[in-house]
């Protein structure tokens, strides 16, 4: 089983560089969407 895990700083999703929050890339400012897109996926847990 694989469950997506979606990274938070500032109320955007980023992507973590070595696990760093001082080092991420904002990939998108809306986390419900970016939760539905899993879930619309077929994803059950995040």
């Amino acid at each position: 089983m694989i469950i997506p895990a979606i990274d938070l700083k500032d109320g955007a999703c980023v992507r973590l560089r070595q696990g760093r929050m001082e080092d991420s890339t904002v990939f998108s400012d809306d986390p419900v969407a970016m939760a539905a897109k899993w879930v619309d996926g077929g994803c059950r847990r995040l």
